[in-house]
């Protein structure tokens, strides 16, 4: 593993443990060049995801871009980094179990506003805003309304006094 701070290839694995959900192992690493401690994580990859962009252009899936864009939607949200994780972690196994060495930048996009919609409405109307291209008010309100709509649906929550 090259060190982010010297570049040198020359580093020790000093402690390795699983992550919490024990979807990743956790390697804390010391550069013997210039004795910079870093972290890394190893995941298992069922296989090279490429994301067929809506231009058509083909790019190899980046699950560290799907986690900015998460956390740019969840930013000042009462939302914990683990949690974020998770989802990230869900979302690429639901990608990966599809079957497809190939997926459109449409069912990311969908499949991570259904895991949205469920964690933090004001994340999902972010995320929303930026993923279908929103021009004007009108735009945030029919997503909102969706929300709406769906909390509706939901029975009322019991309230104890």
């Amino acid at each position: 593993m090259r060190c982010p701070s010297c570049a040198s290839l020359d580093t020790q694995v000093k402690d390795s443990r699983p992550t919490e959900d024990s979807a990743a192992i956790r390697r804390r690493r010391v550069c013997l060049t210039c004795n910079f401690r870093f972290t890394t994580f190893e995941r298992v990859q069922l296989r090279e995801l490429t994301l067929i962009k809506r231009n058509g252009r083909r790019v190899p899936f980046d699950r560290d871009k799907l986690m900015r864009s998460l956390q740019v939607a969840l930013r000042k949200r009462p939302i914990e980094p683990d949690r974020i994780e998770q989802m990230v972690s869900k979302i690429v196994r639901e990608l990966e179990s599809q079957g497809e060495a190939e997926i459109s930048s449409e069912t990311v996009g969908e499949m991570v506003m259904e895991h949205l919609r469920v964690l933090d409405d004001v994340a999902y109307v972010r995320f929303a805003s930026v993923y279908r291209n929103f021009r004007e008010p009108k735009d945030f309100e029919e997503a909102i309304a969706e929300l709406s709509g769906e909390d509706e649906a939901k029975p009322p929550a019991i309230s104890q006094k």
